[in-house]
């Protein structure tokens, strides 16, 4: 399971880090307004893909359950039932997506000088939405059959296509029209890759229409109409905040807010890196009976979870509002500073609940209270980032992302725990205390760093996240994960040292 996590840790780095060079780049080709105007592009286009009905997450669910048997016959039915899904979905959404085109200038504080640039990318974002749904389908079957490695590979060959394509293509123009083409294309090429690594690894898989199974397509479809409201949800809590800022402030004003929220996306990517894996391997476990293991997974996957973020999001806390300044542009620190301070303060409770808890409720089947809760959640994000941004601006918008996340955080926690039979106590008296502790030094030093040595500037800034990192695996070896029963780091550190490598049983 490390070796999987891990993998995906490696693509979300490198995404990361791509981000990094892209982020400014394109914003300074395409100016405040060109930016702003193509993250509401993506905002409103994004609704689509709640057309897609949380099939993907059911797929994998049914695509593991089959594969966990050996049912070949079985996982193609599941197959070939997704296929036909996606299929008619894809078409829905292309017709909403034409009805959406025709009233999307004229609602929103787009410049003139945009519009038609605007309504070609919006177009071809449409088509994307559409095919994307029947692209999903590859990267059900790699992680049905836990082939993380093969399938994060190819991500890794998709980051550099969007990296060269996007440079490439914005040097030649500096279009809206462009970042389309760009996602259209590495659309095409992820699913070609992985379905070239299909053909070879499983030779007797297939999609195929004629493997449509009506009882099949329903089971899929009933467990999809939970992960709907969950997939509704979260677009309501992580991408209608482009829209509010749009209708109630202006276009402009949406890259101060996207800069900062893209820090969150990154790092809730790396967090959901684990949910990836965790949620298949719970519903293999399941099958299998194995409960212990299953309590295992959460309680240690929790700490890790909640180590990550602490490790991250004291940094950001602390220092992202700086970082933020030498990355973009000294203007961008006090707005998007304050609004990545006000999220990330929030995700330091959302985030192990988002990596952990939640897909494994998923993968057991639970899905009734978290997705519901989720959409509440997201509903809540709307009418508070309504109702605040108009007296305070970006803060009211992220304090109305923030308020609800804490507050769905908590609910899925509660449900996990007594799914799993592990008594909230237990869990606190496993994950918490140290975790906690154990990051006050790393903060310490940051603290120091910013009031004492006023680090700005690339060198200052790297110099200070390398020594954060040292204190913090330091404090992580020898006091969070010393003798700890799952992970005891400590322990490891002779066979490291002795080149005997590491082994984990979950």
């Amino acid at each position: 399971m490390f070796k999987n996590v891990g993998s995906n840790w490696l693509v979300s780095v490198v995404t990361m880090v791509a981000v990094y060079f892209l982020t400014p780049f394109t914003i300074h080709k395409l100016g405040d307004d060109g930016y702003g105007t193509w993250n509401l592009i993506n905002a409103i286009t994004g609704y689509l893909g709640l057309l897609v009905l949380g099939v993907p997450m059911a797929s994998v669910r049914y695509f593991a359950q089959h594969a966990a048997r050996g049912d070949a016959q079985k996982l193609n039915e599941a197959i070939g039932s997704c296929t036909a899904l996606y299929l008619a979905l894809g078409a829905l959404a292309l017709v909403a997506g034409a009805g959406l085109f025709v009233f999307f200038v004229e609602g929103y504080h787009i410049p003139t000088s945009l519009h038609r640039d605007a309504r070609v990318a919006f177009a071809i974002v449409v088509l994307f939405v559409s095919l994307g749904f029947v692209a999903l389908l590859p990267n059900g079957i790699l992680s049905a059959h836990d082939d993380f490695v093969p399938r994060n590979i190819v991500r890794l060959w998709g980051v550099l296509l969007r990296l060269v394509l996007t440079i490439g293509l914005l040097a030649i123009k500096a279009s809206l029209t462009m970042l389309a083409i760009v996602q259209l294309a590495c659309m095409v090429f992820d699913f070609v890759l992985c379905w070239l690594i299909i053909r070879k690894r499983y030779p007797t898989t297939r999609i195929r229409l004629s493997d449509w199974n009506w009882g099949m397509t329903r089971g899929i479809f009933a467990f999809s109409l939970y992960v709907l409201l969950l997939n509704a949800g979260g677009r309501l809590s992580f991408e209608t905040d482009s829209i509010v800022i749009g209708a109630y402030m202006d276009v402009g004003s949406i890259p101060y807010f996207t800069v900062a929220n893209s820090f969150i996306i990154y790092l809730m990517d790396f967090l959901v890196s684990i949910a990836a894996v965790v949620m298949p391997t719970a519903t293999r476990l399941q099958t299998q009976g194995k409960q212990e293991e299953l309590r295992e997974i959460f309680l240690k996957w929790s700490k890790i979870a909640l180590t990550l973020t602490l490790a991250a999001g004291l940094f950001l806390i602390v220092l992202g509002p700086r970082f933020i300044a030498w990355w973009v542009d000294p203007s961008f620190e006090q707005p998007a500073g304050e609004v990545l301070q006000i999220l990330m303060l929030s995700y330091l409770v959302f985030l192990p609940v988002r990596g952990v808890a939640l897909p494994m409720l998923m993968g057991l089947g639970k899905a009734g209270l978290p997705t519901i809760g989720f959409l509440v959640t997201g509903v809540l994000n709307l009418v508070l980032s309504v109702v605040l941004v108009r007296p305070m601006g970006l803060a009211g918008v992220a304090l109305g992302t923030a308020i609800p996340n804490v507050l769905f955080a908590a609910v899925v926690f509660v449900q996990a725990c007594r799914e799993l039979d592990v008594s909230v106590g237990a869990f606190f008296r496993y994950v918490v205390p140290r975790a906690v502790l154990g990051a006050v030094p790393a903060l310490a030093l940051l603290l120091w760093l910013k009031a004492g040595l006023d680090v700005r500037g690339l060198l200052g800034l790297a110099a200070s996240g390398v020594a954060m990192v040292v204190v913090f695996a330091a404090t992580l070896v020898f006091f969070v994960y010393r003798n700890d029963r799952y992970l005891d780091l400590r322990a490891w550190l002779p066979r490291l040292r002795g080149g005997g490598g590491v082994t984990s049983r979950v």
